[in-house]
């Protein structure tokens, strides 16, 4: 059977399937469920055209892949049809540990992050398959002798973030998150088995970590996508604190995770739908602030984000809590239970773990920090949030 398929990416354009073994894994139950869950949550309520799923990424990322692999041995690296393939698998199935509307769930759930998931299931796969992951869970884990291999999968500078970059940027209308990713997969080179960037490809780096930033609090973080977000991850909360308070058996595998009664297998079954189909049928759980939010969110009544660089006083909270007791005729606790605080903190660049070096013109290796300007990069950034109705 031809299993080389072409398929027409809106990125892209036409990609290919680089083998037959691939396109079996893609037809997996598994990795189609990938369709059914949304690359970036409930981005769409604020940006309508961000719609797309975690499998067109794993896609698009396997093509970079596949891509990276091309022009690396071009350049003389030598690169065997068994890695080139472990490392297509790696990053095909790197995000097929996501949970229901993504990260918005991650360690809420289950109490596992969406990579010790992914290599969970990929290591059930392996056995599925007779072996053929092996190498692709060295790849993925970083215990292949061959550094640049893992590097390519889970990197400072990763074909994963160089797609979903450029993806969510044409989905959302964010121009200022495009990348010149063909311009940075021609730069990339091998050193002693590590991946480098050739001195010429500086500005590009630097566009990419400048790109990164700018998705993240424009889109990300952005205070309506964040609003979103919190309520729905206290409207499953909710849900979860009603079912065992009323020692109710749960009846869906929603249901099931939420009282820790699911297995791996089960887990696979869940997508974005079944927690949909939950807040549409909010009414049968008979529970006033679960109702509340489910409505707000499916008919985007979404709360009100503050988002500032220092933590809110006490006192703030106290004051809206008062405020929303007059404005809804509620007690303490409920009022409460409608107020989200906390805090996010990242850095665009990890450098201390996985820094980007450059080849340089003279054949010596820089890190990036040695010759670059934007050493702010660098620095961890956290900004304090305050999540609650309007009134």
């Amino acid at each position: 059977m031809n299993k080389k398929k072409i398929i027409n990416d809106p990125i892209y354009g036409f990609i290919n399937i680089p083998d037959a073994r691939l396109f079996d894994l893609m037809e997996h139950p598994w990795f189609q469920r990938l369709r059914r869950i949304g690359q970036v949550g409930l981005t769409y309520l604020t940006y309508p055209g961000a719609t797309h799923s975690r499998f067109h990424h794993a896609l698009g990322a396997m093509h970079l892949m596949w891509e990276s692999i091309g022009l690396l041995r071009h350049k003389g690296v030598v690169i065997h049809d068994e890695e080139a393939h472990a490392a297509c698998v790696a990053i095909l199935l790197h995000d097929i540990g996501h949970g229901p509307f993504s990260h918005a769930f991650e360690n809420h759930l289950l109490p596992k992050t969406h990579e010790e998931l992914s290599l969970e299931i990929m290591e059930t796969m392996n056995q599925i398959y007779g072996g053929d992951l092996e190498m692709a869970i060295q790849i993925f884990k970083g215990e292949y002798p061959r550094p640049f291999l893992h590097q390519l999968v889970s990197g400072e500078l990763d074909v994963d973030r160089l797609d979903y970059l450029n993806r969510d940027s044409f989905y959302t209308g964010v121009v200022e998150g495009k990348i010149g990713t063909d311009r940075i997969i021609k730069m990339l080179n091998v050193v002693d088995d590590k991946l480098v960037v050739e001195e010429k490809g500086l500005y590009s780096i630097e566009k990419f970590l400048m790109a990164r930033k700018i998705m993240y609090w424009q889109v990300y973080m952005h205070k309506t996508v964040l609003a979103a977000e919190k309520m729905l991850i206290a409207a499953i909360k909710r849900r979860k604190t009603v079912l065992k308070e009323r020692d109710a058996r749960p009846q869906t595998p929603l249901d099931r995770l939420l009282w820790g009664e699911t297995d791996l297998e089960e887990f696979l079954s869940l997508d974005d739908i079944d927690v949909l189909i939950s807040l549409k049928r909010h009414e049968e759980l008979k529970d006033p602030i679960f109702s509340y939010l489910s409505e707000s969110i499916l008919n985007r009544k979404l709360f009100r984000s503050l988002i500032q660089n220092h933590p809110f006083p006490d006192q703030e909270f106290v004051n809206i809590r008062e405020k929303i007791m007059a404005h809804f005729d509620t007690e303490k606790e409920t009022a409460s239970q409608l107020i989200f605080m906390g805090s996010e903190t990242t850095q665009f660049y990890d450098w201390k773990p996985n820094q980007i070096r450059f080849l340089m013109k003279d054949g010596s290796t820089q890190l990036f920090e040695d010759i670059s300007d934007l050493g702010a990069t660098r620095h961890l950034t956290t900004k304090y949030y305050m999540v609650y109705p309007k009134m």
